[in-house]
């Protein structure tokens, strides 16, 4: 008997792990191919310009050295001199490299050099000698806000009468924010091997988050038809968003193959990493108001943030403040600066991650004033449905993160007194934050296939950046097939599979894994047909409990071998490929994810260093398909958390416009020991509303609020209110 149990719901290991530790994984820049080329890219040096001469003669000198190329020799591409786009681009016209002599920031990527090793490619590029004519540039933001324009984003309306409420609201903040660029600096950096074949296709090995993106985007760029053009990316070392757009070692070396007929890989420097998207710079200013009760009468959020001079990138920075808590006057605005640096890009939670730093900031400052406790105010404010659509949450167990995360932390025994609790020579801070994510579903497509030994085999174009998608796809399949795990493979990262959304935003379990289930429930209802029909005494029978594992159909005490029930199959295999969307049940209903966070902090006031000794997360993200997997990508985003509030920093030099710290020793980012206690809860949120899987997604909500409960507890800990991230000793000692 075949003892079907089900595998979602449960901490599965991951079926990619060993690969992973044992070095059978292979990424972008590692796949070998006979005679293969090497790329390295030459930078800009200035910010703002001309191109006069390139001098290439000296690099061609070096044996080995077989092309560089540039704006003045690259191959004609349809669409340089027409738009094009991809599934993440920004308003305006997306950069082109090697398209002219322009110079538009500092790193644009101005040759290529091309030789028979890594090493002769990058010494043939020092060679390379580049004359300019500088232009005057602007890359600081706060220097140039008189520039600010709107965003085109869609904010939602004004409600109600923000500025009356304000002003006769009982207690009231007014107060701003800062934070920093940061850049992604994943693991593995960006690396593209095109592999160039015979019949003029290619196969490329790339470091991205949408294989089909990446597809149609090469498609449109040098008008190849998409069938001579196979994206692969089987596995990803970290992306956090900087694989959303291709990146331009892509056309780079897309370029260099088609121009030489030879397969080609060109891979970034970790400096390169710092030469394109990131998280903006922002500057926010909030106003928020209560009655004598602690109940919110009034918000208001504006937020500035950076953009490129050739594209407007916007995120949702704003819009969090009129869903989170219950307020009738909202007035929300979102402006950008046009610098002459690379267009920002989405990172993880984009627009979250920044947009609660300053509502939860305020908050924290709003209960001080009110002369309420934090969590107590987030409480009296609580929202049932979200004020910017004007609809009921599907399911929203904030209340239950509140209270099973003050418990847990105990919040309860927190002295309000700023200063007030002490461990030797430590002040202690206790500080909290609350967070909210979308919990969005897209259109995804997926195939499955079942053969005779009784292995199914699923598949999407879909991608696995490190989150755990193998499994738990591998979990979803399992249990819609009611096999074992062990006897399933889930297939991703290839564009000729079935179609998959970029990976990103919380919504792959969502928008693949209810593909995922679909494909495997029309699978099992094929079988079970193909089933009565091979055996005539299961014809009245009710087959809800059969079950599929060691090559048989089992039901009951009986089974029936998969070999004789598929024999008259096509290539002795079942199939079913389903197209799925989100459902129409959710258009009534707004649907997020949310926690809440707490944060223990020792200051050395005479050192100024801050340590957070302990943090308790709680969220609330419907069903959690796989917690072991969940767990950790709650704990990698606390971790970034901590890391925005206490670390990250790119430096620009303004007068030369170019990032100074761009490497790993001195963009300075948390370290084991940096890191303590990090508790993890997630609070049962049952939703039969948000997709048939019931699940939100945990990719993003991990970090959201955690910067802004470290601030909070600064506070608590010094009396101290830092409103400039990040929170260095430098602005402790002030």
């Amino acid at each position: 008997m075949n003892a079907f149990e089900k595998a979602s719901g449960k901490p599965m290991d991951r079926v990619d792990g060993a690969a992973k530790v044992t070095g059978q994984a292979r990424y972008a820049g590692e796949y070998p191919q006979e005679g293969l080329l090497y790329g390295s890219v030459v930078s800009s040096t200035i910010a703002r310009g001309r191109v006069r001469a390139i001098d290439c003669e000296a690099a061609l000198q070096v044996p080995g050295v077989v092309l560089v190329l540039s704006h003045l020799n690259r191959p004609h591409l349809a669409s340089y001199d027409d738009s094009y786009s991809d599934d993440d681009a920004a308003e305006g016209s997306p950069f082109r490299p090697l398209y002219n002599d322009r110079v538009l920031y500092s790193g644009q990527p101005l040759a290529l050099v091309v030789a028979d090793s890594l090493e002769l490619a990058r010494h043939a590029g020092s060679l390379v000698r580049i004359e300019y004519e500088e232009e005057e540039h602007r890359t600081d933001l706060f220097a140039a806000l008189e520039e600010a324009h709107d965003a085109p984003a869609e904010l939602p309306k004004p409600r109600g009468d923000f500025q009356a409420a304000f002003s006769t609201a009982a207690a009231k903040v007014e107060v701003s924010y800062s934070s920093p660029v940061e850049h992604h600096n994943p693991m593995e950096p960006h690396a593209s091997t095109v592999i160039y074949k015979a019949d003029g296709s290619l196969e490329i090995h790339d470091k991205t988050q949408g294989t089909q993106n990446c597809q149609e985007y090469l498609h449109n760029v040098f008008d190849l038809p998409k069938e001579k053009i196979r994206i692969r990316a089987a596995f990803v070392g970290g992306a956090f968003g900087s694989g959303l757009r291709p990146q331009y070692q892509l056309p780079l070396a897309v370029m260099a193959a088609l121009k030489l007929k030879r397969s080609v890989r060109v891979t970034l420097t970790r400096q390169q990493m710092f030469t394109f998207g990131y998280r903006p710079r922002t500057l926010q200013h909030l106003k928020m108001g209560v009655d004598d009760q602690g109940r919110l009468q009034a918000i208001s959020h504006e937020a500035i943030g950076q953009t490129s001079r050739f594209e407007d990138f916007t995120e949702h920075v704003v819009e969090w403040s009129g869903m989170l808590y219950q307020c009738d006057n909202v007035a929300l605005a979102y402006r950008l600066v046009p610098l002459d640096v690379y267009t920002p890009l989405d990172m993880r939670a984009p627009g979250a991650a920044l947009g609660l730093i300053g509502l939860e900031c305020a908050m924290d400052e709003l209960a001080q004033a009110a002369r309420l406790d934090p969590l107590e105010l987030r409480r009296l404010n609580f929202a049932s449905e979200n004020g910017n659509e004007g609809k009921p949450y599907s399911s929203k167990a904030l209340m239950e993160c509140y209270d099973q995360g003050s418990e847990r932390f105990g919040w309860s025994q927190r002295n309000p007194v700023p200063r007030s609790m002490h461990r030797g020579r430590q002040q202690i801070g206790w500080g909290m934050a609350g967070g909210v994510w979308e919990a969005m579903q897209m259109k995804a497509s997926a195939k499955a296939v079942l053969d005779v030994h009784g292995h199914l085999t699923v598949s999407s174009a879909t991608t696995d950046i490190g989150t755990g998608t193998y499994t738990v796809m591998t979990q979803i399949a399992a249990d819609a097939a009611c096999m074992a795990p062990s006897e399933v493979t889930f297939q991703l990262g290839d564009s000729s599979l079935p179609t998959a959304p970029l990976q990103g935003g919380s919504f792959t379990v969502s928008s693949v894994g209810s593909a995922v289930r679909q494909a495997c429930l029309v699978l099992r209802g094929k079988l079970l047909l193909a089933a009565r029909e091979q055996f005539p005494e299961l014809a009245g029978e009710q087959l809800d409990s059969a079950s599929i594992g060691e090559g048989f159909l089992h039901l009951g005490e009986r089974r029936f071998p998969l070999a004789q029930i598929l024999a008259g199959q096509p290539d002795g295999a079942l199939q079913a490929q389903v197209d799925t969307e989100p459902g129409s049940q959710r258009s009534g209903y707004s649907t997020a994810t949310h926690s809440a966070v707490f944060v223990e902090v020792l200051v050395d006031e005479d050192l100024g260093t801050i340590k957070v000794s302990r943090v308790v997360s709680a969220v609330a993200a419907g069903k959690v398909i796989n917690p072991k997997t969940a767990r950790s990508q709650i704990l990698g985003g606390v971790v970034w958390g901590l890391s925005m509030a206490l670390h990250e920093d790119s430096l620009l030099d303004h007068p030369l416009g170019r990032f100074m710290n761009h490497n790993l020793s001195e963009y300075h980012i948390p370290v084991n020991a940096d890191i303590n206690d990090i508790e993890v809860i997630f609070v049962e949120e049952p939703d039969d509303i948000v997709n048939e899987l019931g699940s939100k997604g945990v990719g993003e909500i991990g970090i959201v609020g955690v910067a802004a409960a470290v601030a909070n507890a600064v506070h608590h800990a010094t009396g101290k209110r830092i409103r400039d991230f990040p929170l260095t000793v430098d602005k402790v000692l002030e």
